[in-house]
């Protein structure tokens, strides 16, 4: 009888451990921390500070020579009218206006002598302008000096034209492929919104790919065709360019609608990730 009390207490006891515990010694191990992510944060420009672009970080590309496309804008240096930032983005704006013979003016900001990567995984947020006759572009050139092109690459992480309003492209050039033979590797996506809203244009850059999305939607890889530098130059520095041009070979294929002017491009932030 008093063995059997024992017993009892003992269940009695046993049945009062905290819920989930587990006898036995069989709880399950914690789980793994998360894997390690696959890039830092080495460079970026969050337009915070209102004025001039920061002259560290960004300088000028300044003429009307039509740009080897036709384009019919004036790059002008450092004109607030053009460049500037306001309210935490970065105001890239085309006029209609006389400028050095030139009937519009605009900016061309690029990193070229300040900050070079190759490879890596590049973020802009951006909005873009609308209209029949603007070109807006974030892209990538060669740091190689002379540049030869298209042999020494470029990478356009966005374009868009105004007579095709929201079709984003990204587009791969070099010696084997590049517009200038009609023969440039790329793809495009649909954003309904892209000339209203903020979205991220992303470009990730591998030894062996080139991946484009948007908004985290990869919708085009440009894979290395294995055939040395003729089809992949994409072994050295490249620098960054953000830019509206006006007309242009594409852009100015439907002419230049004059009542849309201004016209901004709104960045509001640039990053740029490297592998650890």
């Amino acid at each position: 009888m008093f063995f059997l009390a024992i017993s009892v207490l003992f269940l009695i006891q046993c049945s009062k451990k905290s819920p989930g515990a587990v006898s036995g010694g069989n709880n399950p191990p914690p789980p793994p921390p998360p894997p390690p992510k696959p890039y830092q944060l080495v460079w970026s420009d969050e337009f915070d500070i209102d004025g001039p672009p920061d002259s560290i970080k960004w300088g000028y590309d300044t003429g009307g020579n039509g740009w080897g496309n036709k384009e019919l804008e004036y790059y002008t240096f450092a004109r607030t009218e053009n460049a500037t930032v306001k309210n935490g983005n970065l105001v890239i704006e085309a006029r209609k206006e006389n400028y050095n013979g030139s009937s519009y003016t605009s900016a061309r900001l690029l990193t070229r002598g300040k900050a070079h990567w190759t490879g890596g995984k590049f973020e802009i947020r951006a909005k873009i302008p609308k209209g029949i006759g603007t070109w807006p572009a974030i892209w990538l050139l060669s740091a190689t000096n002379p540049l030869v092109w298209p042999d020494d690459g470029e990478l356009d992480i966005m374009e868009e034209v105004g007579f095709n309003p929201d079709v984003i492209y990204g587009t791969a050039h070099n010696k084997m492929y590049n517009g200038a033979q009609g023969t440039q590797q790329g793809g495009n996506i649909t954003i309904g919104d892209a000339q209203d809203s903020f979205h991220v244009y992303t470009l990730e850059w591998t030894d062996l790919k080139i991946i484009w999305s948007v908004d985290s939607i990869k919708y085009f890889t440009y894979m290395n065709p294995g055939y040395g530098f003729n089809g992949w130059p994409y072994t050295s520095d490249f620098f960054i360019i953000l830019n509206i041009a006006i007309g242009g070979n594409w852009g100015g294929q439907h002419g230049v609608d004059d009542t849309i002017f201004p016209q901004q491009m709104l960045v509001d932030y640039v990053r740029v990730y490297q592998r650890k």
